[in-house]
């Protein structure tokens, strides 16, 4: 599970072995979320939470739209398609 992105103390992470939609996961210390990239325009959409604050998914949202083309693109070698 390469490490994509790091924002606020959190990992944005993308697994090999993942199912499509394009999608990364937020990983911290008790708290995660997923984000749906819609590659290759976005913007990235919230798919599911735990733990988060409001603030802070506004923030993860806003840190993954800047680097939408990157991530995109990590997915796409890594699984081919979006």
């Amino acid at each position: 599970m390469p490490t994509v992105l790091r924002s606020d103390g959190l990992r944005v992470v993308i697994y090999a072995n993942d199912h499509r939609p394009a999608h990364v996961h937020v990983v911290g210390a008790d708290k995660e979320a997923a984000f749906e990239l819609n590659c290759p325009e976005g913007p990235p959409k919230l798919r599911s939470s735990r733990g988060l604050r409001f603030r802070e998914v506004k923030r993860i949202g806003e840190a993954l739209t800047r680097a939408l083309w990157d991530l995109c693109e990590e997915w796409r070698r890594l699984h081919g398609r979006y």
